[in-house]
This record gives structure tokens, sequence and C-alpha cells, in this order.
């Protein structure tokens, strides 16, 4: 059998590896990249839509195993890339930004900031590239939770301004415009000055994705950001309690209103894992989260446990993800991560048909 004739083979057989979410085979959607086939050694790319993707490994497994089968292969190479796709852009600005994430809550003290924080930092350890901004103007807490100290932003040409870099993170926030302990005092337009200089005159450079952390509530910052900024998707966060719940559908309501896709529920201090006895104790009821997302036929994307070092990390400037990667804090954040990632690569793959490069070299 020649080289070019197990390649059709090996081919054929990868099509019917299927992506769980996108729902096609990895050749039709184009993830098969760079196949070398010499005297039975088989050696391919396959490019994911995200380096997040929750199915990563168990697609690797799938590949190895199918074209190991085919007859005439001698070894398998898989390689596991990734290149995350972009948003349709349709303001001239954050061009350089393929996807933002608003993260949002209905309400103050569900710990959406938290939340923020450890899912922009879990997407950047999976091997993107990630701002943060935080739009919570009038109580920014991310420099606090990453242990940025509260200095200026450097300075660029026309006005333009860095974000500061923490973790392979970059994060712009209003506390580097104040002083440490200074509380801004503002009225709604001087609020959209500032969320309007976070959109057109931060040097991002290139992102794969921006977590945008809103503030609490349906008020001028969230309506400007909403209506200003090419937002990729919205993740509501809330916890099980039925205010929480109230609140957090007021969120849900806002982001279909002004036409921005929900990427799902997040139900955060879902429960507390005991010490002794390691059983799930769900203090403030259970399902809310559940709930809201059937309601609103959204997906669910993960429940956070109650966790005492997501606090201490986070008073200390250490996020739990990378403080403890064994706490099963750090395993949600990393779901949700993947899920994230996962709900926008279905957004995209809605708009997208890629063409397959081995279709049209063997069947065109």
């Amino acid at each position: 059998m020649s080289d070019q004739e197990l390649q059709v083979n090996i081919i054929a057989e990868l099509k019917t590896v299927i992506d769980p979410d996108l729902h096609k085979d990895i050749v039709s959607l184009g993830f098969v990249k760079n196949m070398e086939v010499k005297d039975g050694n088989v050696k391919f790319q396959v490019e994911l839509t995200t380096p997040a993707c929750p199915v990563k490994e168990q697609l690797k497994t799938e590949c190895e195993t199918k074209v190991s089968a085919v007859k005439g292969v001698k070894s398998v190479d898989v390689e596991m890339t990734a290149e995350v796709r972009a948003a349709e852009h349709s303001q001239p600005i954050l061009t350089n930004v393929k996807n933002i994430i608003a993260v949002a809550s209905g309400k103050g003290g569900v710990g959406k900031s938290t939340v923020s924080v450890n899912l922009a930092m879990a997407l950047q350890m999976s091997g993107a590239k990630v701002g943060l901004m935080d739009a919570d103007i009038y109580g920014p807490s991310i420099p606090k939770m990453l242990g940025i100290p509260i200095t200026p932003p450097k300075g660029g040409a026309d006005n333009k301004f860095f974000p500061h870099e923490q973790y392979g993170l970059k994060v712009v926030s209003a506390a580097f415009l104040q002083k440490e302990g200074v509380p801004l005092m503002l009225r709604g337009p001087m609020l959209g000055g500032i969320i309007q200089q976070f959109l057109q005159n931060v040097e991002w450079g290139e992102l794969d994705y921006l977590v945008i952390d809103l503030p609490p509530g349906t008020g001028d910052v969230q309506l400007t950001l909403t209506q200003r900024a090419p937002i990729s998707g919205a993740v509501v966060v809330t916890t099980p309690q039925e205010v929480s719940l109230i609140d957090a559908e007021k969120g849900v309501r806002m982001f279909e209103s002004v036409k921005v896709p929900l990427l799902g529920i997040v139900e955060n201090m879902s429960y507390f894992i005991c010490d002794g006895c390691d059983k799930k104790h769900h203090i403030f009821k259970s399902g809310g989260g559940n709930a809201l997302a059937e309601k609103f036929k959204i997906p669910f994307l993960t429940d956070i446990p109650l966790v005492s070092a997501v606090v201490e990390g986070g008073d200390k400037g250490v996020p739990i993800i990378m403080a403890d990667p064994s706490s099963p804090a750090t395993k949600a954040y990393t779901k949700l991560a993947g899920q994230v990632a996962s709900q926008l690569s279905i957004i995209h793959a809605d708009k997208d048909k890629p063409a397959s490069t081995f279709e049209l070299n063997w069947e065109g």
C-alpha cells in the first residue's frame, strides 16, 4: 500500500472522531493539520479551537487508538494544538481581542470577582493569552486578589496606556486611577468616561480572551459595556440562596435584552466539603443555579465549593488555582474555563463552516 493510499484510509478513520461539543467530525471541522505518512509512520496535528478544551486528552487518545488500528500503520504521533477562533467585531474597538467574556451578578456578595480572577487564570494557565478588566468602578478588588501594587499604569502614545501584568495576565482596574484607600466619587457620565478609556485607550496587544468583571447589578456601567463593547458572551454568577437567584435572573434578562449570548450560569459557594467526612454539605440550599439555567434554557457551567483557602488566596494575592492545584475549587474553576471556552467555540461554529484540506485534496 502506498503512503498516499494509507493517508486516505487514515483520514477516513479520523472522520469517525466526533467533537462532542460541535457534533461534527474533526476532519470536516478542519482540525486535522500537517499530516505526514512515511513507511507506515504517521504524524499529524489536531488543532482545537481553544487550549482550554475539556476533552483534549479524550480526543487525542481516540485519534491514536483509531489510527493505530488502520492496516499498514506502524506508529502514530499526534500533537494537540489550538488556535482560538475570533468573534465577529462590528465596533472598531478591541480589534486585537478575539473573545470578550463578561462576568456578571445580579447582586453583590456572590463572589463574582473571585470567579473572574480564577476563570481568567485558568484560561491563561491552559496556554491562552488573557486579559482581565476590573470594571467594578466603585469596588475594584482585582488588584488585591492578584497581589498587584496600586500604581498608575504606564503611558504610551496618543493617550494610550498599558495594563499591569501579573502571573501572565494583563490587568486593568479603576484602582490604578486613584490613590490606595481613596474612593472614586463619580456621577453617571463620568463612569461612562472611565469605561470608554478602558475600551479605547488600553494597549492590550493580542488576546485570545478578555474577561470583564462587571459591577453587581444592572446599572450604568453594565449598559455602557454591553452597548459599546463587542462582548462575545456572558457568564452569570449566583449562589444557591433564593434572594441571589432572583437578582441573577435580572442579570440574565439584561443580557437577553441587549442581545449578548449567555454562556451559562455558575453557582458559587454551592457546597462545603467537611474535612472529617469528605461529604458535601449544602449550607445555602442546592440546585438553584441549575433551575435558573433550565428556566432560561442556557448551560449550567459548574458549581464551585465554599473553600476557606479561596478567601485566603484572594487576601494574599495568590488565586486558589495557583496556590493549590489539588483543591476542589481549583478543579471547579478549571472545569469552568473549559466550559466557557467550549460555549464560545459552539457560538463560532454556528457562524463558521471551515472546509477540510484533506477533503479538498483527496475527494475533490
